[in-house]
């Protein structure tokens, strides 16, 4: 059975967020055969590139809605954005990636449509005519799994955690054959303004969508005691974590805080260093695909999810494996 999805395309500093791409695997999985999949992009000052790489990657429409509003996050404004392009759709479903943002406009746009909701899904499965649709979304921390489905006749609202689900491939020039449009929206009375953005972990990969995060917990004893933990991140191209006890003892800023209060993250790599693994850091690392812990402490609870350990001083141990790496990729 063929359907018409709507995705919406998150964007970050002008460029779409990998996620975005995630959701338009997953909504081309959707929509089956005969279907139809349009994106929405939320923008000011035009997304040429943005809506080019989504037609490059098989959307059939890409919806620009395009207003000084939407310069930075107003949630009224891309909650009408949203609504605009729910009503100029009519979709059977509406994913998107379960980002802060996403989180933040998934549950009201739901509400506002009378649409049913499910956030975090990390896994779809579809029957083979396509009507039936399991969603998978973890608990208790990763500790449990459950599958959910919608109604028969609801709108669906989903949002899917990054790094799970695979991208769509790009398409041979001569098989592109979506538009981009201009999306009419009226913005609304705003309730909130924000007058500036303060980046202070600017520079580095996000730490939802990278391949590979490098994690320093007490161990690592001083801001400085980050440096070879970032020196092999830049090694292996990926990003630096924490936890929320490095960040209490201002090691380094809470942007990198991963765990219950923090980021949720499931790289291919995960490299915790000088973490004790505490529930509440487990809870946002657990589903990492390969897990490597490096303590001096042999046992630490850290080793119990840890698919390598290496029992040592990470002084030691992360420089020397930083210079075989460098070695390697040489």
């Amino acid at each position: 059975m063929s359907k018409t999805i709507l995705v919406f395309a998150e964007s970050r500093n002008g460029a779409l967020r990998r996620v975005a791409l995630e959701a338009l695997g997953a909504a081309r999985r959707l929509a089956g055969k005969d279907g139809h999949v349009h994106a929405v992009l939320a923008c000011f000052g035009g997304a040429a590139d943005e809506a080019a790489a989504l037609l490059a990657r098989g959307a059939d429409v890409v919806h620009i809605a395009d207003d000084p509003a939407l310069r930075a996050f107003a949630p009224e404004a891309y909650i009408a954005a949203l609504g605009a392009a729910i009503t100029a759709v009519r979709p059977d479903a509406l994913l998107l990636g379960h980002t802060a943002l996403g989180r933040e406009l998934a549950p009201r746009v739901a509400a506002a449509n009378g649409a049913g909701h499910i956030a975090d899904v990390i896994a779809i499965e579809t029957s083979d005519d396509g009507n039936d649709v399991l969603f998978t979304r973890p608990l208790y921390a990763g500790k449990a799994f459950e599958r959910r489905s919608f109604v028969s006749g609801a709108t669906w609202v989903i949002t899917v955690r990054p790094n799970n689900l695979p991208a769509t491939e790009p398409l041979d020039a001569a098989d592109i054959k979506g538009t981009a449009a201009e999306l009419p929206f009226t913005v609304p009375p705003l309730y909130t303004a924000v007058r500036s953005v303060v980046r202070r972990a600017g520079g580095q990969l996000d730490l939802a969508e990278a391949d590979v995060v490098v994690s320093g917990g007490r161990g690592v004893r001083s801001a400085a005691g980050f440096e070879p933990l970032q020196a092999m991140a830049t090694a292996l191209g990926g990003a630096v974590g924490a936890s929320r006890g490095a960040c209490d003892a201002g090691y380094c800023d809470y942007a990198l805080q991963i765990g219950q209060t923090g980021k949720v993250v499931t790289p291919q790599l995960y490299i915790a260093c000088g973490i004790s693994g505490a529930i509440q850091h487990l809870a946002g690392m657990s589903q990492s695909r390969v897990i490597v812990a490096i303590n001096k402490d042999p046992d630490a609870p850290i080793f119990s999810v840890a698919d390598y350990g290496i029992v040592g001083d990470l002084f030691e141990v992360v420089p020397l494996l930083t210079t075989e790496l460098q070695r390697a990729r040489a």
